[in-house]
């Protein structure tokens, strides 16, 4: 059994923050193509408020707010964040 336990969703945030830093990153994802919707906007609220550490901690987090929002929504929005450089991934041990 091995003593370090790998979390592979871990991320670490470079740009993203409070103070005015959701505008920037909309900003970012309309210029990368990205259509800003109200349950995108509401997993980037997730994102920056409660710094999630997985993919899945976000969808549990945000499927309280509005049941209409699936993973791959999560997943496909994370991704686009790693795209335009906001957030990026990194495995950590325990």
């Amino acid at each position: 059994m091995s003593l370090f336990k790998a979390r592979p969703w871990y991320f670490i945030w470079e740009k993203a923050g409070m103070n005015g830093e959701k505008e920037s990153i909309i900003i970012k994802l309309k210029e990368n193509g990205c259509r800003i919707t109200k349950q995108r906007k509401m997993i980037l609220d997730i994102i920056l408020e409660d710094r999630c550490s997985s993919c899945k901690e976000i969808y549990a987090r945000v499927v309280k707010l509005d049941q209409s929002i699936g993973m791959a929504t999560v997943y496909r929005l994370v991704k686009e964040l790693e795209n335009i450089g906001v957030l990026s991934r990194e495995i950590v041990y325990k």
